[in-house]
């Protein structure tokens, strides 16, 4: 009896290890099929000088399926290679880190989604509605017809917009003289509401202002509070509001496109200095590596090497339409020289999660309905696809937003990991 279990042990042990051994070398195939799938593409593009350098990523559930790091830094002699680990200014693809941060403290009840926001501010608590401006040039104020929820903020619903995309915004600010959002004062994001809370979609500093919640109802610095309940649990070690001269030295210029379509090298932007708080929405820098981090761990509902960030249920409850019916997604450029016209699904149902995009249909390239995604200003976009169980990122330097030679490339290394995976 105990010969024969021992065997039957044996026979196990076996099976376990031949399954895993078939997993690991399918996982492998699989980072071949990718990799002579994708290089290529990425290579064409950079050779072409339709982006400087470009780093992509994908993974499943499983782990990494595709690193490539295609072109250099910097269009300029002697510029070094573009790396898995180089460093990114990624904007707006801040915004979903802190939409992470604002559910953790829901899930503590120090937030709550669907109640008015805590007064720390006259502009959340008291916020205004700008109707125009009367005959002398002088801005039409009235109350809102309800408060700002969290909610509205996460979903970009409260009414609070960008000058970028928003003309009245910018007059407003010009007119009472108010400081840029670069200057990190609080003033800055004391602007009127474009319509009602709950009203309408409209891109703004909803999250700017997630940012000072977060900080009030955590008592932290944001940047601690990352630090500390996100980056490090991680491992994201190069993420970051301010680079070390290492990092720095691994980061990629930014280049802009002219008139003719050439890509044109920028200085490199000054050493960042904290004002009087650090934006939530936008001032970021990582790698590649690093935000693939980010965005397995919402694969993998919330947890990733040993690290539970949110609940499944959390999760579960931002991949959600929070929107309804209202159209998301589409935005038209105010400010030509920062952004084009936005339209990542011309014709596509689009909506808004809680801290991102969300697509009602499937994507031309591969993406199922229900996936998640968005991008940071200087073109670096990614997408979370919680059906097929994919994730994959691509990161450039480049302005204006959404450009369309960018998007294209973006396209393509979807369709490459959605061929790979079947």
């Amino acid at each position: 009896m105990r010969q024969t279990s021992r065997r039957d042990m044996l026979k196990g042990a076996l099976a376990v290890g031949a399954a895993a051994s078939f997993r690991v070398g399918r996982l492998h195939a699989q980072e071949n099929s990718a990799k002579s799938r994708i290089d290529p593409i990425l290579k064409q593009a950079v050779d072409a000088k339709e982006v400087p350098g470009v780093v992509a990523m994908a993974a499943t559930e499983k782990g990494v399926l595709y690193e490539g790091a295609i072109g250099p830094r910097a269009l300029e002699a002697g510029a070094s290679s573009m790396t898995p680990d180089t460093v990114f200014r990624i904007a707006s693809m801040t915004k979903a880190i802190s939409t992470v941060a604002a559910m953790q403290l829901v899930e503590q009840g120090k937030l709550k989604l669907d109640d008015p926001v805590p007064n720390i501010d006259a502009a959340l608590s008291t916020p205004q509605v700008l109707e125009g401006f009367d005959a002398s040039g002088q801005p039409k104020l009235r109350a809102a017809k309800r408060p700002i929820t969290l909610k509205h903020l996460l979903t970009h619903t409260a009414g609070f917009t960008y000058d970028t995309w928003d003309a009245n915004t910018g007059r407003y600010a010009k007119i009472m003289q108010t400081p840029h959002r670069a200057t990190g004062k609080v003033a800055a994001l004391r602007t009127p509401l474009a319509f009602d809370p709950g009203d309408r979609w409209l891109y703004g500093i909803n999250i700017e202002w997630t940012g000072l919640l977060i900080e009030r109802a955590s008592g932290q610095p944001l940047e601690d509070y990352f630090r500390d309940k996100i980056f490090g649990p991680l491992g994201m070690k190069d993420s970051g509001y301010v680079m070390s001269s290492e990092q720095r030295a691994r980061q990629a210029r930014l280049h802009t496109r002219q008139l003719d379509d050439s890509l044109a090298l920028q200085p490199l932007e000054p050493v960042p200095v904290k004002a009087e708080f650090f934006s939530a929405g936008g001032p970021l820098y990582s790698t590649a590596r690093d935000y693939l981090t980010f965005t397995q761990m919402l694969l993998r509902g919330g947890s990733l090497n040993g690290a539970r960030i949110l609940k499944p249920e959390t999760v579960a409850l931002m991949y959600q339409n929070h929107t309804g019916s209202i159209p998301c997604g589409v935005l038209k450029s105010e400010m030509k020289n920062l952004s084009y016209d936005v339209d990542l699904f011309p014709g596509q149902q689009l909506r808004w999660g809680l801290g991102y995009m969300l697509n009602l249909q499937p994507g031309p390239n591969g993406r199922s309905a229900g996936t998640v995604s968005w991008g940071g200003l200087y073109n670096t976009y990614y997408w979370i696809d919680p059906v097929k169980r994919v994730t994959g990122l691509i990161m450039t330097q480049i302005l204006p937003f959404a450009d369309p030679r960018v998007l294209k490339l973006y396209g393509q290394l979807e369709r490459g990991v959605y061929a790979t995976i079947g």
